[in-house]
């Protein structure tokens, strides 16, 4: 085994930092002792270190098993943006390719060699002429039918151990289960592998699952204050990531559908285009992203409830890679868990489907820390809140249910439990439809007696009970709600039940979105951002592989001006130096003189924002054009010019808004019976026209108003 101060100086030298992540190291000295491997690491964990690292200093070659195409190819660019010779073998190359880095291999001109599990059998004749030190098997979940992304090709795998039995295997995957873990072991013939559970413990990441009612208006909410960040959103269908990606191009953002139906070229070029940020929106199925080792992903949206935990927790895992923080949005609906539940029923294994989309439907349904539901699914048990989820920032606060509980369970009973959940509602909210009316249930003593809570939240209510056991869904009945043992507590022994106050709770959440820091991106960053990416199109390599957007962060924490503390920066090593550390440390010391130019001035100038706003205004700048000068969002002045008019400030707030929209406003108006708030004007124009320019038009008219009354 190599010295750990040898192992230490190669982690700074090539990959550039001068600490070990949890467990790495133990897994690195695991290797060079001699034994086989699983590695049960999170996203983000740092499980490529952990045989990239060792292929550096062993003699031989590593070989490494991965299960795509663009995978492969990313992983290789990172390692050759390093100073790491590696490789790659798979379809996409002709013969002559092939044939030339064979000959690197009998050379020993290659530490690393990627191949997919179906390339391996072309390979036997020159596995068996290579000195070959390390098996790396990469995603090693796809080897079993437990696990959440079976591939058959991954089978056929278990050969490797029986066909070099002195060269250590190394298995790694982001998530696994028990089963799961011991059906990979047993599968790759190394049932005495040392096992690596690393915490699945992502701190970086928020937390948050909403109910999925009007999800594109929620969407365009989230991402109003996040124009440059990139970012996948996961759906069910294949139709629906590209009505998305339609609405979102719609919208100004760079957004692309990815699924199985579109052809081979188009998803690798878009897979191509997000990785080196020319796309900066992906909707796909999950068919994208497994490996993809993209760290400035900033934020995953599930535009549908996922199927189960694994998968979710892997898909939210791509994001926030670099360990800065992350949003992940689950939607979720009772319409999902009917069309997975039918995808259950087509599986192999039905039973085991069922139980985990159980599970996976309880953490959205949640009330409670849902960090804590995570990780104790993983067998990982903390004993306090996480605070960086939905429910910890806004405990729901609870009403005495039990009436509501009475009366949705009554109708349940009187109907026989012969209906789904719609029905259900319809009934309680006394609907005049044909569900209702053919079967005579509006003759039930029931019918009618919930009209006063609206449908959405008496759906939020029965979800509500079938989460706490008063009902439960007959998949196998067409989904029908049944009673329960605990129904008849409540209906006949006068059991309280305690129940989420919707509307407080969904007030809360609104707080929250509203609060996000809707400030423009610090100075330096964006400046090393942009720098990075034109330095990546140049190389012709996705940004993040120059530098991830942490080391960024950190060059503008200290801001180095000599090679010297550009080398203390974490990400630094000595390639990328060599390569990139006079562009970096320039723009850093020409920004630095800038500022310290500007301080002076700033400190004279700075008074009252609004009256800045108001002198660049005054000299004719656009709302944008003083957003630029003033390094601030145009929302931010949009609203200085609005509370500038409201008071008393000249303001001709119509060079702000077309009068075509003035004129649909002031309908809208009539139509609407004059509304005191802007939502019912949104919804109206179905987000037609944004709510700054509702406001304007609203201002405009109520301008002309009162000039008409004088």
């Amino acid at each position: 085994m190599p010295e750990q101060q040898r192992i230490l100086e190669t982690l700074k030298e090539y990959f550039g930092y001068d600490t070990f992540r949890p467990l790495q190291q133990e897994i690195i000295n695991s290797i060079f002792e001699g034994n086989d491997n699983l590695v049960i690491m999170p996203t983000g964990g740092g499980k490529s270190i952990c045989y990239q690292l060792p292929a550096i200093l062993l003699p031989g070659i590593t070989l490494v098993i991965s299960p795509l195409i663009a995978l492969m190819k990313d992983q290789v660019d990172g390692l050759l943006a390093n100073g790491i010779t590696a490789a790659f073998v798979n379809s996409s190359q002709n013969q002559n390719e092939q044939q030339k880095i064979y000959q690197k291999l009998l050379d020993k001109e290659i530490k690393l060699l990627y191949v997919a599990p179906e390339s391996l059998s072309f390979l036997d004749t020159i596995l068996s002429q290579i000195e070959l030190d390390l098996i790396a098997i990469d995603e090693a979940h796809c080897i079993s039918a437990w696990g959440h992304d079976f591939r058959p090709a991954y089978t056929q795998l278990g050969y490797l151990k029986n066909r070099f039995p002195e060269t250590s295997l190394i298995a790694l995957t982001a998530t696994a289960d028990k089963a799961t873990r011991q059906d990979i072991c047993d599968q790759l013939n190394i049932p005495n592998a040392t096992q690596h559970l690393a915490s699945f413990d992502r701190k970086n990441l928020n937390l948050e699952v909403r109910p999925g009612n009007k999800r594109i208006e929620q969407i365009f909410n989230f991402l109003s204050d996040k124009p440059n960040e990139s970012g996948i959103i996961y759906c069910l269908s294949r139709k629906t990531t590209e009505t998305l990606a339609d609405k979102l191009r719609g919208k100004g953002f760079e957004a692309e559908a990815y699924h199985a139906g579109i052809d081979h070229q188009k998803r690798s070029q878009v897979q191509e285009d997000f990785i080196n940020d020319t796309t900066q929106i992906v909707c796909a199925t999950i068919a994208f992203g497994m490996g993809i080792d993209k760290s400035n992903v900033r934020w995953v949206i599930h535009y549908n409830l996922p199927k189960n935990i694994e998968g979710y927790y892997q898909e939210i895992g791509r994001s926030g890679r670099d360990g800065l923080p992350a949003a992940t949005l689950l939607f979720h609906s009772y319409a999902d868990v009917v069309q997975l539940q039918k995808f259950a029923d087509m599986s192999g294994n039905k039973e085991v489907q069922l139980a985990k989309l159980d599970r996976m439907k309880q953490y959205a349904d949640s009330l409670s820390c849902r960090r804590k539901i995570l990780l104790s699914y993983f067998g990982e048990l903390i004993e306090e809140d996480c605070g960086n989820c939905d429910v910890c920032k806004n405990p729901p606060t609870f009403i005495d249910g039990t009436i509501i509980a009475q009366k949705a369970l009554s109708t349940v009973a009187r109907i026989k439990e012969q209906e789904p959940i719609g029905t259900i509602i319809d009934v309680l909210r006394g609907a005049q439809n044909a569900a209702v009316y053919d079967k005579g249930y509006q003759d039930l003593k029931t019918y009618g007696i919930g009209s006063d809570i609206a449908w959405r939240d008496w759906q939020q209510y029965i979800i509500q009970l079938i989460n706490l056991g008063y009902l439960e869904i007959a998949f196998h009945q067409n989904n029908k709600l049944k009673l329960t043992s605990l129904s008849r507590k409540v209906l006949f022994e006068n059991e309280k039940v305690s129940l989420a106050h919707l509307s407080a709770f969904e007030k809360a959440k609104e707080v929250i979105i509203q609060s996000i820091d809707k400030g423009a991106a610090p100075d330096l960053f964006e400046k090393l951002r942009l720098l990075r990416l034109e330095l990546a199109r140049e190389a012709g390599i996705p940004a993040y592989q120059i530098f991830s957007d942490a080391t960024l962060k950190e060059m503008e924490k200290f801001r180095p001006k000599t090679d010297e503390e550009f080398m203390q920066i974490n990400g630094v090593g000595r390639q990328k130096m060599q390569n990139y550390g006079h562009q970096f440390i320039k723009a850093i010391i020409g920004f630095s003189e800038k500022k310290a130019k500007k301080k002076k001035k700033k400190n004279t100038a700075k008074g009252n924002t609004l009256l800045e706003t108001l002198e660049l205004y005054k000299n004719g700048l656009s709302i944008e054009e003083i957003a630029a000068e003033r390094q601030l969002a145009a929302s931010t002045v949009f609203t200085h010019i609005m509370k500038l008019y409201e008071s008393g400030e000249t303001i001709d707030l119509k060079q702000f808004v077309n009068k075509e929209d003035v004129n649909a406003v002031k309908e809208a108006r009539e139509t609407l019976e004059h509304p005191d708030t802007l939502k019912p004007y949104f919804e109206h124009f179905e987000q037609a026209l944004d709510y700054d320019t509702i406001k304007l038009a609203l201002a405009i008219l109520k301008e002309e108003d009162e000039k008409i009354s004088n």
